[in-house]
C-alpha cells in the first residue's frame, strides 16, 4: 500500500487581533512558514510538485491565490505551483487531505499543505459583508433553492453554538471550566516550552500573544452574546494572525530526498452534518472514521478537536465519551486564537510535536466547519 509521510510542520506564533502580525501581508505571512519549512526539510524546493494552502475571506491581501502568491513571495522557484482553498475552519486540513491524495493516488511526491490568514486585516465574514454591494445579504439568503430546503432560519456559528449548549445540556458554568483549563493549559505549554519546536519566529515574536490571565470570576462577567444566552466571548475561540505548513511526502521520495519523515496519515475523511446546526460535524465525522479504522477512542493518545466555542468541543466529547485529559492538552482556539485558514496544519503541527513529546502513537484531529462540515485526520508518529 501507498503511504504519505509528514516529514516536518512549523508554524509562526498566533499574534492576537491587532498584534505582533497585524501588519504583515498575508503573502508574506505565508511565505515566512513556507521559507522555514523548506530550510528545516533541506529538499529542494524545486521538487515540490504543488502548494495547497487554506484561507478563508479571500480579498484584498489574500486574493488572487494567496498560494502560489505566497510561495513566490518567498523566493521560490516560479516553477512550482500553488492553490487556495476554502472549507471554512478545516481549510488547511483539508490542504493536508488533499496533499497526502496526490500522494497516495501516485500523481504526486512531495506537497506542501498549509494555510494562512491575517484576521487582524481582513476581519472575519469579510467577503460576505463586501457582497451585500452587490445585492447578497448572506450566501444564502437569496437562493430560491436555499429557502425552499432551509427556510429563512439564522445560519449564524454563534446561533449554533448556543443550539449546542442548550441541546446537550451544556451550562454557561461548564463552559466558563472548560474555557479556563484551555488557557491554563495553554500557559503551561508556553512555559515548559513545548511550542518551541514548532514554532517559527517572526523577527522578535517568538511566542504565541492570545493566552490571557484570566480567573472564572472574570468570565462571569461578561455579557451573553444574544440576550439571555449561555455564549460569551470568554467561551469562544480569538481572532489572530498566523500561518503554518507541512511536508506531505511519499515513499519514493523519501528516499530520493534522504528525509526522516516524523508521522504517516493513517486515516483521512471529511463528513457533513446539518448546516443550520453548522458546528455539530465533528460528532458524525469522528464516529466514521473510527468505525472506517476500527480503531476506538482508548486507540488514541491525544485529540485534538478545535476549540471554536466551548459547547462545540464540550458536546463532541459528550456523545463520543473522549475524556479531557486527552484532549487539547496545551490548549486551543479559545486560548491560543483560531486563525481561520490557518487552524487546521497549526493544531496538526501540535499533535505532531505532542505525539513525539509524549511518545504516543496515534494523534486524531477533527474541527467544525461552515456548511456543517468536519474533517477528520488521524495521525501516526514514526
Amino acid at each position: 500500500m501507498p503511504e504519505a509521510y509528514i516529514v516536518d510542520a512549523v508554524r509562526t506564533p498566533v499574534g492576537k487581533r491587532g498584534g505582533a502580525l497585524a501588519g504583515v501581508h498575508s503573502a508574506d505571512l505565508a511565505a515566512h512558514t513556507l521559507s522555514a519549512l523548506m530550510s528545516r526539510t533541506g529538499v529542494d524546493p524545486g521538487a515540490v510538485d504543488d502548494v495547497i494552502l487554506g484561507c478563508c475571506d479571500t480579498i484584498g491581501s489574500q486574493a488572487g491565490d494567496v498560494a502560489r502568491t505566497a510561495w513566490l513571495v518567498a523566493g521560490l522557484p516560479d516553477h512550482v505551483p500553488g492553490v487556495t482553498i476554502d472549507r471554512q475552519c478545516g481549510s488547511s486540513q483539508q490542504a493536508v487531505h488533499f496533499a497526502a491524495q496526490g500522494v497516495l493516488s501516485g500523481t504526486q511526491d512531495l506537497v506542501v499543505a498549509g494555510g494562512v490568514q491575517n484576521m487582524s486585516a481582513i476581519p472575519i465574514s469579510a467577503a460576505m459583508l463586501v457582497g451585500q454591494q452587490y445585492g447578497f445579504t448572506t450566501p444564502f439568503a437569496e437562493s430560491p433553492g436555499w429557502v425552499e430546503r432551509y427556510g429563512d432560519v439564522e445560519v449564524s456559528q454563534f446561533n449554533s453554538a448556543e443550539m449546542i449548549a442548550e441541546k446537550w445540556d451544556i451550562s454557561r458554568d461548564d463552559m466558563e471550566a472548560y474555557a479556563l483549563a484551555s488557557h491554563e493549559r495553554a500557559r503551561t505549554a508556553i512555559a515548559e516550552g513545548r511550542f518551541e519546536n514548532e514554532i517559527a519566529p517572526v523577527g522578535d515574536f517568538d511566542t504565541d500573544q492570545c493566552p490571557r490571565e484570566t480567573s472564572l470570576e472574570k468570565m462571569a462577567g461578561l455579557e451573553p452574546l444574544a440576550p439571555g444566552g449561555r455564549i460569551t466571548a470568554a467561551v469562544a475561540s480569538q481572532i489572530c494572525d498566523a500561518s503554518s505548513a507541512m511536508l506531505i511526502a511519499s515513499q519514493a521520495a523519501v528516499e530520493t530526498h534522504g528525509l526522516t519523515p516524523r508521522a504517516r496519515i493513517h486515516h483521512l475523511s471529511v463528513r457533513g452534518d446539518d448546516p443550520v446546526w453548522m458546528l455539530t460535524g465533528p460528532i458524525r465525522a469522528t464516529r466514521h472514521a473510527l468505525e472506517k479504522t476500527g480503531l476506538t477512542v482508548d486507540d488514541i493518545d491525544l485529540f485534538e478537536c478545535n476549540e471554536a466555542f466551548a459547547s462545540v468541543v464540550l458536546a463532541w466529547m459528550k456523545e463520543l465519551d473522549v475524556p479531557h485529559q486527552k484532549v487539547n492538552v496545551n490548549g486551543g482556539g479559545i486560548a491560543l486564537g483560531h486563525p481561520i485558514g490557518a487552524t487546521g496544519t497549526r493544531l496538526m503541527t501540535t499533535l505532531l510535536n505532542e505525539l513525539e513529546r509524549t511518545g504516543g502513537r496515534y494523534g486524531l484531529q477533527t474541527m467544525c466547519e461552515g456548511g456543517g462540515q468536519a474533517n477528520v485526520t488521524i495521525i501516526e508518529r514514526l
